[in-house]
């Protein structure tokens, strides 16, 4: 094994800050993944030689296609096309900037260079099979004027915001499914029994090693500056879900509710007779409040994804808000923990709904949110890979069926079931030792193999379970 001290390993590395990432919603597989595909297009034919005159299109595979319109997808591949980032994108603007790039009917790659775009007619919904990479394809064209391809590149969104091209796609399962080039950082774990294994050798805890392996890259101010940015997003996000009021967009009708709920727990303070469980009225109106934000087109942290946007802040502010002790210092914990956490599911199994369902969105928040939670409480690191298990393995085999293909129901309410699962576990293995029956290695193996068995009807296309079964009034 690798020590602190002298040695350092080439590690494929997932830093905090690709695990959380700012953005906007609802998806970030089929928001936030097609806007960063989009710009590296533009970026690819801006070095191109090609001719004064052409015509882009895009078109969308799988899952992009079959919920692409309840996700956002056309509307955020457009406003890719247009420059924007999801990290600096202002959601009040998107309307003007769609209605810009409407009346403009094309797009700029440099000041003398011009691509003819309808974004009414060149993005296209392809309902057959998806393509062989990932289930959230879709292909970048250039055309001449007697459509010819002059330009073609094939990207994969494949959760959480992360994007490979066909070739990036193939080598990094090749390699392992790492996204990012191997970088030397002094705790390389690869899975969670070699974490554990690092952290008893080396004396520190699972968020110190993180913090570490972070360190290669910045100064602890920074880092430090960086998770406060993070945190500061989840709960701006949060606070804005508690205050707004009025019905989700999308044609489902579905009205707000997290402000309603929280202004009436808020009346509750301080009435003895109110029932015990109250308590977790608190922690599900934390994260509805953010994924009303989430359905909404808001400003989210993926974590790791949007759709599962809302467990690890609510579990966060519950951790504030209601247990002792809590402090600013144990919120970075908690995400050091969490991201060290949700590294091992994304390179051992999956985080996108398109891939595996559910169960590594929701699943994966929620055994995040109780590893960090647990951590923030002062668990070991055994009883910390205890809580990150015992909540994943109730999440096994949930499915991703969102109704009109919208990222609402079930999906915000399961985001607080997940924040509650999360809460659940880390108290469970708080009560222990550490010591359990299924290591979390077995739980994001068996996670991924269901991923595989799992009918595509279940994993995000909106053509099984509730999606199919809820009529659409």
């Amino acid at each position: 094994m690798l020590s602190q001290t002298n040695r350092y390993g080439l590690f494929m590395f997932l830093s905090v800050f690709d695990v959380f990432k700012i953005g906007i919603g609802p998806s970030s597989s089929h928001t936030v993944g097609p806007m960063v595909a989009a710009a590296r297009f533009l970026d690819m034919a801006r070095t191109a030689a090609l001719p004064s005159t052409g015509r882009l299109t895009v078109t969308l595979h799988g899952s992009l296609a079959f919920t692409g319109k309840g996700h956002g997808t056309d509307r955020a591949v457009i406003l890719g096309l247009a420059g924007e980032k999801p990290q600096t994108m202002d959601p009040d603007r998107v309307e003007d900037v769609l209605r810009h790039m409407a009346e403009r009917g094309s797009l700029v790659l440099t000041p003398d260079h011009h691509l003819a775009f309808n974004p009414a007619h060149d993005v296209i919904f392809d309902f057959g099979p998806a393509l062989k990479g990932h289930a959230n394809g879709m292909v970048f064209r250039i055309l001449d004027d007697d459509n010819n391809t002059l330009l073609s590149e094939t990207y994969f969104s494949i959760g959480g915001g992360f994007v490979q091209t066909e070739q990036e796609r193939t080598q990094s399962l090749a390699a392992g499914k790492a996204e990012r080039p191997a970088v030397a950082v002094p705790y390389p774990f690869r899975t969670a029994a070699e974490m554990l294994e690092m952290g008893q050798r080396a004396g520190l805890t699972i968020a110190a090693m993180k913090r570490a392996n972070e360190l290669v890259s910045q100064s602890p101010e920074e880092l430090d500056a960086n998770l406060d940015r993070i945190w500061n997003a989840m709960r701006d996000c949060m606070n804005r879900g508690l205050t707004l009021t009025g019905t989700l967009p999308g044609g489902l009708r579905i009205k707000r509710r997290a402000a309603e709920i929280h202004d009436k727990l808020k009346q509750e303070q301080g009435n003895n007779a109110i029932q015990p469980h109250r308590l977790m009225d608190w922690l599900s109106v934390y994260a509805m409040a953010v994924n009303e934000e989430n359905a909404a087109g808001g400003r989210v942290v993926t974590a790791p994804t949007n759709g599962a946007a809302g467990v690890i802040p609510a579990t966060i502010r519950y951790y504030l808000d209601h247990c002792l002790g809590a402090d600013h210092a144990g919120i970075r914990t908690f995400l050091l923990a969490a991201a060290a956490i949700g590294g091992l599911i994304k390179h051992n199994a999956s985080i996108s709904g398109a891939e595996v369902g559910c169960q590594g969105e929701v699943g994966s928040a929620s055994a995040m949110a109780a590893a960090g939670l647990c951590a923030a409480l002062g668990g070991n690191n055994e009883q910390v890979e205890n809580a990150a298990e015992i909540a994943l393995e109730h999440h096994l085999g949930m499915t991703c069926d969102p109704v009109g293909g919208l990222v609402q129901v079930p999906c915000i309410e399961r985001n607080a079931f997940g924040a509650v699962k999360a809460v659940t576990a880390a108290s469970l293995a708080l009560r222990g030792d550490g010591t359990h029956f299924v290591p979390l290695d077995t739980c994001v193996e068996t996670m991924r193999q269901t991923g595989l068995d799992m009918s595509e009807r279940y994993k995000e296309t909106s053509t099984g379970g509730l999606a199919v079964n809820v009529v659409e009034c």
